[in-house]
């Protein structure tokens, strides 16, 4: 009954003509810290550092859902999804956040091999493949999409073991919804370099959406098992044991998922409720489609979704 909803976690949220809005936040306990802002349904990466009181901000953004990234070199990385919209900002469009982090947000293993190793495939990626991924993630930065392809592909092209631009290439294709580009890059990314998380994870999205459910369950898995705080790998898990009719399983990763990110783009409370609706859970169900909007009230079918609730309410 609600998958119908569904379809709207990789379209594009931002739209021509809106107000631009700014997102400021400030990382706990206070401290410097890289902070990187990724489009979480349409291409967009910015960086920026925050202060000594960790406060960072973004400006001129479009209305849309974000995954924030926090960098700390002794710590890791921790990611979260954030919505920036007139939901969520106030009178002066302004989103502002405060992400009192903890140890376990954050992700350690597979960010400190990054940081500290470099393969030889990767120190063979000449400098000028190395600089036009550079300037794709300054036009990402402008939303200028077709440049950044352009030069991601020429990236690929002087260096086919360019593991970063190949999953990058793929996440865009993934977003514009040209799902089987998207599983060529990803697996391009793999190829470059079989530890890497980020393209793993995004192949098992991708394979969902194709309905390859045997490899997506594999990639899935193996992704969860690398990252198990990671609300991706956990909500695309959940999504993989729904398809193949395993409501117990899927429930599991996807009450996790809710747990690590409550507002994560993935939306699994929309499929909680669907599981929970299928066995006659009417108040569990709407509890899930009550926690959706609250933490999605710009959400493009919101009023939707509270009718359903109003109805199941009434049952």
């Amino acid at each position: 009954m609600f998958r119908f909803f569904l379809p709207a976690v990789c379209a594009a949220a931002a739209f021509a003509g809106e107000p631009l809005y700014q997102l400021a936040g400030q990382v706990l306990p206070p401290g410097r810290a890289a902070v990187s802002l990724y489009g979480a349904t349409s291409p967009f990466a910015a960086t920026t550092v925050s202060d000594g009181g960790g406060r960072f901000r973004f400006r001129k953004l479009a209305p849309g859902t974000y995954t924030i990234g926090v960098f700390i070199p002794s710590r890791g990385e921790a990611r979260l999804t954030a919505e920036v919209g007139p939901g969520t900002a106030d009178s002066r469009r302004r989103v502002s956040l405060t992400l009192d982090l903890k140890d376990a947000d954050f992700e350690t293993r597979d960010t400190l091999r990054r940081q500290h190793a470099v393969t030889a495939s990767e120190l063979a990626i000449p400098g000028k493949a190395l600089r036009e991924y550079e300037e794709a993630q300054k036009d990402l930065a402008r939303r200028d999409v077709d440049s950044a392809v352009k030069r991601l592909e020429h990236a690929v092209e002087l260096a086919p073991q360019f593991s970063s631009a190949w999953n990058t290439l793929g996440t865009i294709a993934y977003q514009t919804r040209r799902f089987l580009r998207a599983e060529e890059c990803f697996r391009e990314a793999l190829a470059a370099d079989p530890a890497a998380y980020e393209p793993l994870v995004n192949l098992g999205g991708v394979l969902l959406d194709l309905r390859k459910l045997a490899e997506a369950m594999d990639c899935n898995l193996h992704a969860m098992l690398a990252r198990p705080r990671d609300a991706l790998a956990n909500a695309q898990l959940g999504m993989t044991y729904f398809e193949v009719g395993n409501f117990d399983l899927a429930v599991k990763y996807l009450e996790r998922a809710r747990e690590i990110d409550p507002a994560h783009f993935s939306h699994p409370q929309l499929l909680l409720a669907e599981i929970h609706l299928r066995r006659g859970e009417l108040r569990a169900a709407a509890d899930d489609l009550e926690d959706f909007v609250k933490h999605h009230p710009d959400y493009p079918q919101a009023e939707k979704v509270r009718e359903h609730i109003a109805r199941l309410r009434a049952q």
